[in-house]
């Protein structure tokens, strides 16, 4: 036909050919083979989701499991309104107004910006003189005990003995151990001290990292590579109280770890164990317990956790960075304690900030495991570069000797009576404050404390008022506290800044509370529903509480994050 393109007649014959001795030859058990392999593959398809399925029956119960089913189909449905273009708009206006109120409060207007390297360099004056001036830009006065947390001593003395030690060591490098002995000597001995305080047994080993949050990745990943290596484990899950530090859900992002997130529901608010038990399966690799949690202070059933990993044949992590140097001296400082260290057998991993009630320089912390094979797990080791054999202890190459050698100095120069005695202080400041809560009839009427806090953190929600229209007084006053959600709460971290202002602190929080009771009392004779009072974390927590998917927030969050780096 025309147009039509054809095969040569001796190609066509070809094919012809094989076509026909194909079907003599035909073997019917091929396509038996086939299809066995297709029913195989099929199998272990739905044996895989059968488990899955099983696992979170398990884990959740029937009722559970169709709450977090309707919850996940309700976040998405939400997501997809969000998106709708009307709406998407809409939503994109509303955050870039929030971003640019916050962007004025963050860069100043009217500062000088360096956006290039001076052509000449700087002479040492003017450096000065420019560091006094960012020094002393307008702040929240930690100085003056303002700040929960954040800073933990601050004291002049000790403030100048870490700029000295820092200065001794400032190019130094502990990649370069040969070249920097003094800096491998500090570091190493800056674990054996934290192990010595946590109870380690012989053989236990440690590393020191730059914070929280990197001595919570290395344990996660010591855990992973461990069930990896000794079980094969390739689908790898960790189970966490929902109050553990949101670091270990950083692990699992960047470790491709799932996470199970357990209920630490009231009055304890510490971790349902019973719940953690239901969820184990041949996947789990680690366990996780706090002491105490960044919320609210709460120290989780640690003895609980050590014997289901024991049976389970686990490993299980202890935070211990807020903790860090109050845990450890409760007992001696004549405090409530309970167990939360090595001595319980359980405990494979603990991790403890020396930055914070260690009083160290910022960027400083440690990771600590029960045997120096745990601890191997972490390491990373490269020997085929053609740079050289290449090995280090965790996430980071070069750091910083300085902080290493500013953590040393802190650690000798207050010493164990010097902690002891800084437990006491804080420790007793913070039952002292829980104590007013609880007394005070302007307090206890409204606050309820979460749990029965035992270290420095006390957390509380209000029975009536909205807690971030308490938040956003308490800031209009000079405080920076700390908003929390699920449930909508305040805590202060006390630190011992605070230790010299918490009567101050007491009176304020009893002012503002009053203040909102006086605003309460208003809108109902004027028969007004109570709203927010329109104060920063009463917007942001309010947006954020009401919204079934946190997308937006997760937008204006990163949109924080862009402003840290608008010069």
């Amino acid at each position: 036909m025309p147009g039509t393109s054809r095969l040569p007649v001796s190609l066509r014959e070809g094919f012809n050919t094989v076509r026909r001795r194909s079907r003599a030859g035909w073997d019917p058990s091929l396509m038996l083979n086939l299809d066995l392999i297709r029913n195989i593959v099929f199998f272990l398809f739905l044996l895989r989701w059968t488990r899955r399925a099983l696992w979170k029956l398990k884990g959740r119960g029937l009722l559970g499991t169709l709450a977090e089913l309707y919850a996940d189909a309700r976040r998405a449905l939400y997501g997809l309104f969000l998106r709708m273009p009307g709406v998407r708009t809409q939503v994109r206006k509303q955050v870039d107004e929030a971003l640019s109120k916050l962007q004025t409060k963050m860069v100043p207007a009217n500062a000088t910006r360096y956006l290039t390297l001076p052509k000449e360099g700087w002479a040492e004056d003017a450096v000065r003189k420019e560091l006094e001036a960012l020094a002393t830009m307008d702040h929240t006065r930690w100085e003056d005990g303002y700040v929960s947390g954040a800073v933990y001593h601050g004291e002049d003395d000790l403030l100048k003995l870490q700029t000295e030690a820092y200065g001794k060591f400032t190019v130094a490098n502990p990649i370069h151990p040969d070249v920097f002995p003094g800096v491998r000597k500090m570091e190493a001995e800056v674990v054996a001290m934290v192990l010595s305080l946590f109870n380690a047994p012989p053989g236990a080993a440690g590393v020191s990292t730059s914070g929280g949050t990197e001595s919570i990745l290395m344990a996660c990943l010591s855990a992973r590579q461990k069930a990896y290596v000794e079980r094969g484990v390739t689908e790898p899950e960790m189970i966490l109280p929902e109050t553990a530090h949101t670091a270990f859900r950083k692990a699992g992002e960047y470790f491709k770890i799932k996470i199970h997130v357990v209920a630490c529901p009231a009055p304890s608010y510490q971790v349902d164990v019973k719940r953690v038990a239901r969820l184990i399966n041949s996947n789990t690799i680690l366990l996780v317990g706090s002491a105490p949690n960044f919320p609210h202070g709460i120290i989780d059933d640690i003895s609980a956790l050590s014997k289901l990993a024991l049976k389970k044949r686990l490993p299980l992590h202890v935070d211990c960075c807020l903790g860090s140097f109050l845990v450890p001296f409760l007992d001696k400082a004549g405090f409530e304690t309970v167990p939360f260290d090595f001595r319980l057998k359980g405990v494979t991993s603990i991790s403890c900030d020396t930055h914070k009630y260690g009083f160290a320089p910022k960027g400083n912390s440690t990771v600590l495991y029960r045997t120096q094979a745990l601890r191997a797990y972490q390491y990373f080791v490269d020997p085929s570069w053609s740079g050289g054999v290449y090995a280090s202890p965790g996430m980071a190459g070069s750091r910083p000797g300085a902080l290493i050698a500013g953590c040393w100095a802190s650690l000798v120069s207050v010493g164990e009576a010097g902690y002891l005695e800084s437990c006491k202080q804080i420790v007793g400041t913070a039952k002292k404050l829980l104590n007013h809560i609880n007394t005070s009839p302007a307090l206890s009427a409204e606050l309820e404390v979460l749990g029965n806090p035992l270290v420095s953190v006390i957390a509380f929600r209000s029975r009536n008022l909205n807690i971030y229209d308490i938040a956003d007084g308490m800031t209009a006053r000079g405080w920076h506290l700390n908003a929390l959600q699920n449930p909508p709460a305040i805590h202060v971290a006390l630190t011992l800044p605070i230790v010299k202002v918490w009567e101050r602190l007491a009176a304020d929080l009893e002012a503002v509370v009053e203040a909102e009771r006086e605003k309460e009392r208003a809108r109902l004779v004027e028969g007004k529903k109570v709203q927010s009072g329109g104060g920063d974390t009463a917007a942001l927590y309010g947006v954020a509480g009401s919204l079934p998917n946190k997308s937006v927030v997760v937008d204006m969050a990163k949109g924080f994050l862009d402003l840290l780096y608008k010069a």
